[in-house]
């Protein structure tokens, strides 16, 4: 087993001093949430003294719904006037901007500037802050792990959660340079997720890169799993978590460490910071897991030198 850290950019664990703690005497906080929360997320806003069914109240009415329903509930969900709005993917803080400009709103979403959801990071204008994950770049990187784990594949599918795929043009360029070829799916549902996945073993894909997405890493994340496995297809993930859920490999940043920083934030406007004095934040490490049990179930040998460089290999 290996570990090490790289490439520091912004921020780092936070510990809440005692005075930071103090919320206002009997002050209830309420968070509306559109897209999915691990249990990191409540963690770290109790450390900063927002604690669930004490001083807090979480609507979660946006937890599982369809994005096809972000723009209906992101309403829905402002005209309880929450004290924070905090929603997860781009198409979520879309809707949820369209929904309010007055209510603060915490995104977890892959590029923040790029997506035009801020217009600055440091000093984000408008009612919007939040966590940008480099979700472009880190899909490109991926494929090159992919191709460094696989270097025989000559075909690698992509999976979204949308079409035209996102950052395609950058992917297919990547792929040129490794003398391999991109083959697109896209998957919304639970039938999409099947539909696409037997559809890359006809069309004679040899590995899958799974694109960042807040619907296939959450909603679908053990379907998707288990059809690559029966399908006998290995694949990349985008959260270590799932290398270690039983995904081949995963590369990321943490959830619970993005979500932990979003936890801060939220607790830093309940306090009654600005927007503006937010920052828009980016992950601080990344970590490369590598599942050698799903390896050996799926007839792959990883390389030594890949072997190497992992954070953590799990035997």
């Amino acid at each position: 087993m290996r570990r090490r850290e790289f490439i520091t950019l912004i921020g780092g664990a936070v510990v809440w001093p005692l005075e930071a703690r103090a919320q206002k005497a009997g002050r209830r906080y309420r968070i509306a949430t559109l897209g999915p929360l691990p249990q990191s997320f409540f963690d770290e806003l109790g450390k900063a003294g927002f604690v669930k069914g004490s001083n807090v109240e979480f609507d979660g009415r946006g937890i599982g719904v369809a994005s096809a329903s972000y723009a209906t509930v992101a309403f829905e969900l402002t005209q309880a006037s929450p004290d924070v709005l905090l929603v997860v993917g781009t198409e979520a803080a879309r809707a949820a901007q369209k929904a309010t400009q007055r209510i603060p709103i915490v995104a977890l979403a892959d590029d923040l500037l790029g997506s035009k959801l801020v217009a600055s990071m440091s000093r984000p204008e408008g009612n919007t802050t939040g966590v940008a994950i480099f979700a472009p770049q880190l899909d490109a990187k991926r494929l090159e792990l992919l191709h460094e784990a696989l270097p025989s594949a000559r075909r690698i599918a992509v999976l979204a959660d949308r079409q035209p795929i996102p950052n395609i043009s950058a992917l297919e360029s990547a792929a040129e340079a490794f003398g391999i070829e991109i083959a697109p799916f896209a998957a919304r549902s639970e039938e999409d997720v099947i539909r696409a996945i037997d559809a890359m073993k006809t069309a004679q894909v040899e590995a899958v890169n799974l694109l960042a997405s807040p619907i296939l890493s959450s909603k679908f994340r053990s379907l998707i799993r288990d059809r690559l496995a029966l399908r006998r297809l290995p694949a990349i993930w985008q959260w270590p978590e799932e290398a270690e859920d039983g995904g081949l490999i995963g590369y990321g940043p943490r959830l619970s460490m993005v979500f932990g920083q979003c936890a801060r934030q939220v607790a830093k406007l309940l306090r009654g910071a600005k927007v503006v004095d937010v920052p828009v934040e980016q992950p601080t490490k990344f970590e490369l897991i590598v599942n050698l049990k799903t390896a050996k179930t799926l007839g792959v040998e990883i390389p030594p030198t890949m072997l190497s460089r992992a954070d953590t290999t799990i035997e």
